[in-house]
């Protein structure tokens, strides 16, 4: 996904959703990504497992656009992640 993304931020020419959320900047990219996460949530209180998924590919996908645009690998959150590993949520 994240080089499917890049390619589509250096293509010229025929416009992709993408495109154009890197062409309105951080604060249409993280207005989606608020509201996908809304979305996420209230999936995950009562709806289903195929409609969670859904709304998590969303939010995934948004937050990895956001990360494109501001030149952040994931392997950048990644890491971050095997940083905390063994360290409390209640302490992070």
């Amino acid at each position: 996904l994240e080089e499917t993304l890049a390619s589509r931020a250096a293509a010229s020419g025929e416009r992709s959703y993408t495109r154009s959320l890197l062409d309105a900047g951080a604060p249409k990219i993280g207005a989606k990504i608020a509201e996908e996460a809304g979305e996420l949530a209230r999936a995950i209180e009562g709806e289903s497992d195929a409609r969670v998924a859904s709304e998590a590919a969303d939010v995934v996908y948004h937050v990895m656009v956001g990360l494109l645009h501001r030149g952040i690998p994931l392997r950048s959150v990644l890491a971050e992640l095997a940083r905390r590993f063994g360290t409390s949520g209640h302490a992070e």
